[in-house]
């Protein structure tokens, strides 16, 4: 049954629904949020995206978006106010290119450094040895932005799809290990994070929804 307006299924704290839910914002499409739990999928959710992850976007001819970047772009490209298609220096490609990295090798290090022990056979019994190996590799990752951020954004001196698809996994990063992550010698990185933090953007995705549930809508 489709709905007048486009409906995101999404998790507050999911990174990737996180950049859904800022590329919608910027680029002002209506359309209804849906909060879910993840131990308890709606199963709205899973008939619309079988593979039960956020985000999920319904649209309004049923059509299913189920990829964080593919709803960033498909938002963006009905409207882009912030031009964020468009980076200042470098390509859209080259966009893309920070977006694989981050999705790809960053996260795998993430995930291992943060939840250490949902990955046992990998860690041999070790969990803080592991995580902090994991840690290591992707703070490699963040030395790299930290060194692409000065003029203040990674491809100039504004906010382009690269900064709103990787700064969820970022924040994600520097808050396993707050004190440590402020000790490290990243300035821009640091403060990059710290505007997007304190931005309105940012305030207007986080706001707490109760979880949907059928009977409610």
């Amino acid at each position: 049954m489709s709905s007048a307006l486009p409906v995101l299924y999404s998790f507050r704290r999911c990174p990737y629904a996180m950049r859904a839910r800022l590329a919608l914002a910027a680029s002002g499409e209506p359309h209804e949020l849906r909060e879910v739990v993840l131990k308890n999928k709606p199963a709205e959710l899973l008939a619309a995206s079988p593979k039960g992850t956020v985000p999920v976007l319904v649209l309004a001819d049923g059509n299913v978006i189920d990829q964080s970047l593919d709803v960033m772009l498909w938002t963006l490209r009905r409207n882009d106010p912030g031009h964020w298609l468009l980076p200042p220096h470098g390509s859209f490609d080259e966009m893309l290119a920070l977006v694989a990295g981050n999705d790809g090798e960053f996260k795998h290090h993430l995930d291992r450094y943060k939840y250490p022990n949902r990955y046992v056979e990998e860690s041999a019994g070790d969990a803080q040895a592991f995580a902090e190996r994991h840690r290591v590799k992707g703070a490699a990752w963040l030395a790299r932005l930290d060194s692409m951020l000065g003029d203040g954004w990674l491809c100039g001196v504004r906010a382009s799809l690269a900064d709103m698809a990787l700064l969820p996994f970022v924040r994600q990063f520097a808050q396993t290990d707050a004190a440590w992550f402020a000790a490290q010698p990243w300035p821009q990185l640091q403060a990059w994070l710290t505007r997007f933090e304190a931005s309105a953007l940012y305030a207007s995705v986080m706001g707490k929804h109760a979880p949907w549930q059928a009977n409610s809508a």
